[in-house]
C-alpha cells in the first residue's frame, strides 16, 4: 500500500475503520486478489443454478453428491420434528443430545476408534485439537502445504512451530532430532487440498514412531474418498491404529456439516475439556447430525457410489494427460496451474461463458506464483459432463501453455 493512498482524505462522516478497510480493498483489487459472494439459486449438485445461469459445478467439494440426497433430507427432517432448530447451549451446557452422542458411535465405529469427539467445522477442530495438546515449550512440525486450519492451530497453541518441506519425511526427521521441546506433535493433511496429492503418511508414522511424537493428520478431503469403506488414507494404508488422531469432515464427501476426531477416550476427555472451540461454541443442531450419520451410512455401504467416483476421476485424469497436463488420479481435486492471479481469474471467466462453474484460487489461500483453477470431481458428475470440462480446457490449452 502506498504512503499516497495511507494518507489520502477519506468522505466525510466515513470512520476510521471503514477508512482502513478501503485502503485494504483497493489493494486486493489491484493485485488481483480481492474476492466476493456469489450465491447458489440452487441445491448443491453437479448442475447448479448462479446468477440466472445453469452450469457444470466443478467448484464443489460434495465428492459423492450426497449434500441435496433425499436420505440426507428425510434424516435431517425427522430430527428436525424431535429436537427443532436450535440446541441453545454448547453440549457442556445443555446443548448435548441423542442425536449427537449417536452420531459420534457411529463415527467412532466407521473409523473403528475408541473414541470420537464433534466439532461445528473443521477449522473449529483444528483451532481446538493443537491448543487442546500443545503450548509454551512444546514444538508442532508442520507441512509446509497444510490446510489453514491447521496453521492457525499451530499459531494458537503458542507451541514453537517448525514447518518442513512438503512432503518430505527426511526432512522432517532431522527436524525432530534438532528441535529441543518436552512434547512434539506432528501435524499433516493426508489429501491436500490445493493440489490433491498425498501425504507420505507411512513415512511420517515411522519417523513419528522413532522420534517419539504424536501424528495429527487432517483427513477432510480423503475421508468418503479413500479406503475400502471410505475412511480415508490411513484406512487405505492400513495405518489407521498407528496415528494418534484422525480429523475427518462432515462438510465433504458425508455432504452435511461438522468435523470429528478419532483417537482414543483419554484425548477425547482432555479436548472435551480443554479444546475452546468446542466448550465454547453452541453445539451443532440436532438435525444436522442425523443428516450425517445418514451420510455414514450411505458412504460405507454403498461401494458403487464410491467407485462411480473413481471411474470419474480416472477419466478426468487421462483426459488432462491426454492435453498436456500433469495429472495423477490421486484424489478427486485436480489443479490447472496458471502462474499469476490474473490468469487464473481470466481462465475461470473463460470456463463460465462456456458453462463451467470451476473458481480461481489465488494467494493466500496457494503460494504467490501457483495461482490456478482448482477443479473437483464428483460421483454425481455424468461422462458428459466430464468430457464438457476437457472440452473447455482443450480451446485453454494454447494460452495455458504459453
Amino acid at each position: 500500500m502506498s504512503r499516497a493512498s495511507e494518507s489520502a482524505p477519506r468522505p466525510e462522516g466515513e470512520g476510521t475503520a471503514t477508512a482502513w478497510a478501503r485502503q485494504e480493498l483497493e489493494s486486493l483489487l489491484a493485485r488481483g486478489l480481492r474476492r466476493s459472494l456469489e450465491p447458489l439459486e440452487s441445491p448443491q449438485g453437479p448442475l447448479v443454478r448462479v446468477g440466472g445461469e445453469v452450469l457444470i459445478n466443478f467448484a464443489s467439494n460434495d465428492y459423492l453428491g450426497l449434500a441435496a440426497s433425499p436420505t440426507l433430507r428425510a434424516a435431517a427432517a425427522a430430527a428436525l420434528e424431535q429436537y427443532g432448530v436450535g440446541t441453545g447451549a454448547s453440549r457442556l451446557v445443555v446443548g448435548d443430545t441423542r442425536a449427537h452422542q449417536r452420531l459420534e458411535a457411529r463415527l467412532a465405529a466407521f473409523e473403528r476408534a475408541e473414541a470420537v469427539l464433534l466439532f461445528n467445522t473443521g477449522f473449529a477442530a483444528n483451532t481446538g485439537i493443537l491448543p487442546a495438546l500443545v503450548g509454551a515449550g512444546d514444538a508442532v512440525f508442520s507441512d509446509a502445504l497444510n490446510h489453514a486450519s491447521l496453521v492457525d492451530g499451530c499459531r494458537l497453541s503458542r507451541a514453537r512451530t517448525v514447518v518442513y518441506p512438503h512432503a518430505d519425511a527426511g526432512a522432517l526427521a532431522r527436524a525432530l532430532k534438532e528441535t529441543p521441546a518436552r512434547r512434539k506433535l506432528v501435524v499433516t493433511d493426508t489429501v491436500f487440498s490445493m493440489d490433491g496429492d498425498h501425504a507420505p503418511l507411512a513415512e511420517l508414522v515411522a519417523v513419528c514412531r522413532e522420534e517419539g511424537a504424536a501424528l495429527l493428520v487432517d483427513e477432510a478431503h480423503a475421508t468418503g474418498v479413500l479406503g475400502p469403506r471410505g475412511a480415508g488414507l490411513c484406512e487405505e494404508l492400513g495405518l489407521s491404529g498407528q496415528v494418534d488422531l484422525r480429523m475427518g469432515t462432515l462438510s465433504k464427501a458425508f455432504g452435511a456439516l461438522g468435523a470429528y476426531v478419532a483417537t482414543s477416550r483419554p484425548v477425547v476427555e482432555l479436548l472435551l475439556n480443554r479444546a475452546r472451540p468446542f466448550v465454547f461454541s453452541t453445539s451443532l443442531p440436532a438435525a444436522l447430525c442425523a443428516a450425517a450419520e445418514a451420510a455414514v451410512d450411505m458412504v460405507e455401504g454403498d461401494v458403487p457410489l464410491r467407485e462411480k467416483l473413481w471411474r470419474n476421476i480416472r477419466r478426468f485424469s487421462e483426459g488432462l494427460r491426454a492435453l498436456g497436463f500433469p495429472a495423477e488420479p490421486r484424489s478427486a481435486i485436480f489443479p490447472v496451474l496458471l502462474g499469476e492471479p490474473e490468469h487464473a481469474l481470466a481462465a475461470a471467466r473463460h470456463c463460465r461463458e462456456r458453462g463451467l462453474l470451476v473458481k480461481a484460487i489465488r494467494p493466500p489461500t496457494v503460494p504467490e506464483g501457483t495461482s490456478r483453477l482448482r477443479f473437483c470431481l464428483s460421483a454425481a458428475h455424468t461422462e458428459g459432463h466430464i468430457d464438457a470440462a476437457l472440452d473447455v480446457l482443450r480451446g485453454l490449452r494454447g494460452s495455458i501453455h504459453g
